[in-house]
C-alpha cells in the first residue's frame, strides 16, 4: 500500500538526480566550450597573417621564425668567423678546434692550406697578432642552404707596424642539428670560399 510520504520520498530522490545530472552537463559543456575556444584562439594566432611591403600575405609564426633564424645565422657568420681570423701565436690551435666544429670538409681545407703555405709557422715565428675590428654578412634565406657573404675587417699587427685588411668570403649554411656547446645555433657552414683580400690604405676611409 502506498502512502503519501513515500511519494514524495521517490519524487525528492527524483529531483536530486535531475538536479545533479543538469550540474554534470552543464559542467561538461562548459569545459568543451572553453576546450574549443582556447583551440581557436592558438589556431588563429598561428594562422595569423601580415602583408609584406610587395602585397604578399605570409604567415606571421613563420616571419617569426624567420626573424630567429636570420639572428642565429649571423651570430654564427660572427663567431666562426672571428674564431678562424682572429689569432696570435697562443691563441691559435685552440680558436681552430672551436671553428671546425662550425664548417664542413670545406673549412678544414682551407685550415690545412694556411698551415702547408706556412701562415700560423709565420705566425708564431714573428709572434704576428691577427684582430678582426668588424664582420658584416648578408645571408639569403629563401632557399636552403642558405647562401652567405661576409666581409671581414681585421689589423695584422707586426710590433710597430698595424697593416689593416679586408676579406670577403663566401658559402652556404645548412642546418644540422645543435650540438652543445660546440655548434649551439646548428647551422654548419659549407662551400666556405675566400674570394677576395686587399689592403687597406692609411689613408683610405673604411667604409662603415
Amino acid at each position: 500500500m502506498k502512502t503519501p510520504f513515500k511519494n514524495i520520498q521517490q519524487q525528492l530522490r527524483l529531483n536530486r538526480w535531475v538536479v545533479l545530472s543538469v550540474v554534470i552537463v552543464s559542467g561538461l559543456v562548459c569545459i568543451i566550450s572553453v576546450t574549443i575556444v582556447a583551440q581557436m584562439h592558438r589556431n588563429i594566432l598561428n594562422s595569423a597573417f601580415v602583408v609584406n611591403g610587395s602585397g604578399d600575405v605570409i604567415p606571421l609564426q613563420w616571419i617569426h621564425e624567420r626573424e630567429n633564424l636570420e639572428v642565429e645565422a649571423l651570430a654564427h657568420l660572427e663567431q666562426f668567423h672571428r674564431w678562424f681570423y682572429e689569432v696570435d701565436a697562443a691563441n691559435y690551435g685552440r680558436h681552430m678546434e672551436k671553428a671546425l666544429w662550425l664548417g664542413d670538409a670545406s673549412v678544414d681545407a682551407l685550415f690545412r692550406q694556411k698551415k702547408a703555405d706556412g701562415f700560423y709557422n709565420r705566425l708564431m715565428q714573428y709572434s704576428l697578432v691577427q684582430k678582426v675590428e668588424r664582420i658584416d654578412s648578408k645571408i639569403d634565406l629563401a632557399t636552403e642552404p642558405y647562401r652567405f657573404e661576409t666581409r671581414t675587417v681585421f689589423h695584422i699587427n707586426r710590433g710597430s707596424v698595424t697593416d689593416t685588411y679586408e676579406l670577403s668570403t663566401s658559402g652556404k649554411l645548412m642546418p644540422v642539428e645543435r650540438h652543445f656547446p660546440h655548434n649551439p645555433h646548428g647551422l654548419l657552414i659549407m662551400d666556405f670560399f675566400e674570394n677576395s683580400l686587399r689592403k687597406i690604405e692609411n689613408n683610405e676611409t673604411t667604409k662603415k
